[in-house]
């Protein structure tokens, strides 16, 4: 009998294996579909201090082996997630979840997550520095290592939960950007967010998404994403939450190999609302034939 169990800033996950921000909802949607109890957790949509419509439409791209969006953190903002979205999903859901919060300036990051903190069934806090920074000209707080320092620092004041920052791989170095963050205390690094890319339509001669540019995932970033995490586990000591275009069990392991504790599926949940519960279920399957017994020691094994 093979053991999935990962341990994660304290938290056992009966599997490493958790929806990605965005891509679940709040997670009770999915509750008619399967018991999301078999969930390791799930990283809810991300939320920031106001309510967000988000970006106009069209939103969606479609690519080879992925797709590019830029729904624009739409949300209906910390109080009513807390009022509203959290009860739901506790009807459904036993298990601690992943708060995940955006913010565009520092004041605004740790607002939200001083209130999300004081959640139960909040376990862990994602913090998103792939927002654009309003008092520094429209820059993400994780392009440079002194911005991501500065809001783990704000954040980690405010909070006694576990907090992961998420980085964003539009960078030259991750490396000194996932120190920094370590740095300024986070208790671990989820990466990677979404590369930027576009798309343009032959006939319109325009970008198809109305905002030019969005967020580009699934399978054709999995090798980009492997490799970042194998980057900053060879230079933190803090767990690691991978993703990235992670859509089978294989994956699951070859992330986990690089380094990562954890491992997060996006865009493939948005292809099949299943995709979650099939890679739970071909997990032990997949270890027997790589002779895993427990997964956790696989962690960092091809360093």
């Amino acid at each position: 009998m093979v053991n999935t169990k990962v341990s994660l800033s304290g938290l056992t996950l009966d599997n490493p294996v958790i929806p990605a921000s965005g891509t679940f909802g709040f997670g009770y949607e999915f509750a008619d579909i399967y018991d999301i109890n078999i969930l390791g957790s799930i990283s809810c949509k991300g939320t920031t201090k106001d309510a967000r419509f988000g970006n106009p439409t069209p939103r969606i791209a479609e690519c080879t082996q992925g797709l590019i969006n830029s729904v624009g953190l739409q949300n209906p903002g910390v109080e009513k997630v807390i009022s509203e979205e959290l009860p739901k999903l506790a009807k459904v859901y036993s298990k601690p979840i992943i708060a995940n919060i955006s913010g565009f300036s520092i004041e605004d990051y740790a607002y939200s997550c001083e209130k999300i903190n004081s959640q139960e069934q909040v376990g862990l806090i994602e913090v998103n520095i792939s927002c654009p920074n309003v008092h520094n000209g429209g820059m993400s707080f994780g392009t440079t290592p002194e911005s991501a320092y500065e809001v783990t620092k704000a954040v980690k004041a405010v909070t006694t939960k576990p907090v992961y920052i998420k980085l964003s791989p539009n960078v030259t170095d991750i490396v000194s950007i996932a120190k920094a963050c370590e740095e300024g205390g986070a208790d671990g690094i989820s990466l990677i967010n979404t590369l930027l890319g576009m798309r343009i339509d032959l006939k319109t001669r325009k970008p198809v998404i109305a905002n030019k540019m969005g967020g580009f995932s699934g399978p054709a970033v999995f090798p980009v994403a492997v490799r970042m995490v194998y980057q900053v586990y060879e230079a933190v000591s803090i767990p690691i939450i991978g993703m990235g275009g992670v859509s089978t069990a294989r994956d699951v392991i070859e992330m986990m190999l690089a380094g990562a504790t954890a491992v997060q599926v996006g865009a493939a949940n948005l292809v099949d609302p299943c995709a979650c519960k099939n890679i739970i279920e071909e997990l032990p399957r997949v270890m027997k034939q790589y002779n895993i017994e427990n997964l956790s020691d696989i962690i960092g094994g091809s360093h």
